[in-house]
């Protein structure tokens, strides 16, 4: 606790001075450019990852970056995700899953989390995404299985979300667009689901024409700040 303490203190000498300006933009209100899904695990940092600043994302964590299908149960998943879509109107959604996940390997061997019972009932929300892995993935090694398991679990994830009316009803608007990722702590790569291809590419080549043209307007006006 007391590197955190420690954190805080040095945030408030330092960091928070230089960026007085957005914290002053950000204390009136929000309006993030997305809802980032994603897993409690500690090797996950979105600032990092994303480099993005506060305000731009809305975030919801959980074991397994699970969303479970809409029904009449109020849980905190449920509510964020109304809330960031009803309310926020945030247009894009992120799922975000990642190698060496915790859950997915509890999911696949549910008979050791007896003594983590509402873990246990929490994964069965992986539950087709396993289904699909153990029937198509019979003949792949661990890792690759695994893999599939990752990539399969964002896919069902993403099912889900389309079931909740908020979700559902700024779909239909063509207001909002789902993403699905997987993050690969080893090597530092994302992959991105690509509907065109149905399969799982390289962000930088999945959103290419996004970023270069991100990176041109970028330029454009860090040119005309200078000149200015």
């Amino acid at each position: 606790m007391p590197k955190f303490a420690a954190g805080v203190v040095k945030f408030q000498r330092d960091v928070y001075p230089r960026n007085a300006e957005l914290f002053e933009r950000l204390a009136k209100g929000q309006s993030p450019e997305a809802l980032f899904i994603t897993c409690s695990d500690s090797r996950i940092e979105l600032g990092m990852l994303t480099q993005s600043e506060p305000g731009d994302l809305f975030v919801v964590r959980n074991a397994g970056n699970i969303v479970p299908p809409h029904d009449t149960t109020t849980g905190a998943t449920t509510a964020a995700i109304e809330f960031a879509v009803g309310a926020l109107k945030v247009p894009h959604i992120v799922i975000c899953g990642h190698t060496d996940c915790g859950a997915a390997k509890g999911a696949m061997a549910p008979e050791k989390l007896d003594s983590l019972p509402h873990v246990r009932d929490w994964l069965v929300h992986m539950r087709a995404a396993i289904d699909i892995t153990r029937e198509l993935g019979s003949h792949l090694n661990e890792h690759d299985m695994m893999l599939m398991l990752l990539e399969q679990n964002v896919l069902l994830q993403m099912a889900h979300l389309r079931t909740h009316p908020a979700v559902a009803l700024a779909l239909a608007k063509g207001v909002l667009q789902i993403h699905g990722w997987v993050y690969d702590i080893a090597d530092g790569e994302v992959y991105a689901w690509d509907d065109d291809v149905k399969d799982f590419q390289p962000v930088s080549r999945r959103y290419a024409a996004q970023v270069a043209k991100y990176l041109d307007t970028a330029h454009e006006h860090s040119h005309a700040h200078a000149h200015s």
